[in-house]
């Protein structure tokens, strides 16, 4: 009896004394967020897009060439790592488009709606500059390229109201 009792005594010492570090390590309810898990292949290729992007962006002026590699990745692959600046040059690509700056003409963008071609206006060019950067704002309001995009913003009026472009 008495070896019984000292046996359940032992027991019960252990479990107190561990319970504190079982109770320490939290519960784990998930695995990872599914926004931040990554493919590796798919990050690869809009790294690519992103690096063509930044040369027919700031080394080419050529915007419209620019803004389809840019579209490409947010419609691809919206958890790239940096979307944030992706976001910000297709909304300033956009915008720059739409006052008539660079060495394209922004008749050579266009989009397929409906089954047929559509050329965009310069107010429609303005709006989906301003949509970018105000995702850019609404949903990274501390990121590196937060300030630039609202500064941006501030030209054509201000971010508009939380949409996806």
């Amino acid at each position: 009896m008495k070896n019984k009792f000292c046996l359940l005594t032992l027991v019960l010492g252990v479990l107190l004394i561990s319970s504190p570090v079982v109770l320490a390590q939290g519960g784990v309810k998930a695995g990872p967020d599914p926004s931040t898990i990554r493919d590796p292949e798919l990050e690869k290729d809009s790294l690519h897009n992103l690096e063509v992007a930044r040369n027919y962006f700031k080394l080419k002026k050529a915007y419209v060439a620019a803004l389809m590699r840019l579209e490409e990745i947010i419609a691809g692959n919206p958890n790239f790592s940096k979307i944030e600046e992706v976001y910000l040059m297709a909304g300033q690509s956009s915008i720059w488009l739409a006052d008539g700056k660079g060495k394209q003409n922004r008749d050579q963008y266009l989009t397929f709606e409906g089954g047929s071609k559509h050329k965009l206006t310069p107010e429609q060019f303005r709006e989906r500059g301003r949509d970018y950067l105000s995702k850019l704002v609404h949903e990274y309001p501390n990121g590196p390229f937060t300030k630039q995009a609202e500064e941006d913003l501030r030209l054509v009026g201000g971010p508009s109201a939380k949409t996806n472009p």
